[in-house]
């Protein structure tokens, strides 16, 4: 965690001088230059001051820079293939336990049986789509959703006459994946 780093980045961004921080939280311009150079730890009503005066909230500058925003560019999207390769798959992006796809299916296309830990929520975009969960079959079309636990076994299959588009998200319980697999 940089707390430091944050701090100058945002007063930076925000053309804020040391001086302006140092009067607008009472601090002294030393110890703002120990915060932003990480050779002191201020305590959390000191971060909440200088949290207030930059405009953020004080979880962000907590956030470790795996945690912050992560950003994929549409020419930086992943594309893969599944089910020999006729379902295209764009990974749109990932950060811990949660993915966002497009996955695109042709005419007749399935995604096959799956199941893994976590849940996941569809939004069909383009085409008409089945989604069978147990005993549960749904006939899908442009703008539906759904949402369904992944650890059940599921099935998407394109049952129109065109290709289907579906945006996926996908949030996994990494931590029980490992009883799926055995």
């Amino acid at each position: 965690m940089d707390i430091g780093l944050a701090i100058r980045t945002i007063r930076k961004q925000k053309q804020i001088t040391i001086m302006q921080l140092c009067e607008g939280t009472g601090l002294s311009k030393g110890f703002i230059s120990n915060v932003e150079n990480n050779k002191t730890s201020p305590s959390i009503a000191t971060l909440e001051s200088i949290a207030d005066y930059l405009g953020v909230p004080l979880p962000y500058l907590l956030l470790t820079s795996e945690q912050r925003m992560n950003v994929v560019r549409k020419h930086e999207r992943k594309e893969t293939t599944a089910g020999s390769g006729q379902i295209k798959v764009q990974q749109l992006t990932a950060k811990g336990a949660m993915r966002m796809s497009i996955v695109e299916l042709p005419a007749g296309a399935s995604t096959g049986i799956s199941k893994h830990a976590g849940e996941e929520s569809h939004l069909v975009l383009q085409g008409v789509i089945q989604a069978k969960q147990g005993e549960d079959v749904e006939m899908l079309e442009a703008g539906d959703s759904f949402t369904w636990n992944a650890i059940v076994p599921h099935e998407v299959t394109n049952i129109g006459e065109e290709p289907a588009v579906v945006l996926i998200a996908v949030s996994k319980e990494l931590e029980l994946d490992h009883l799926l697999n055995k």
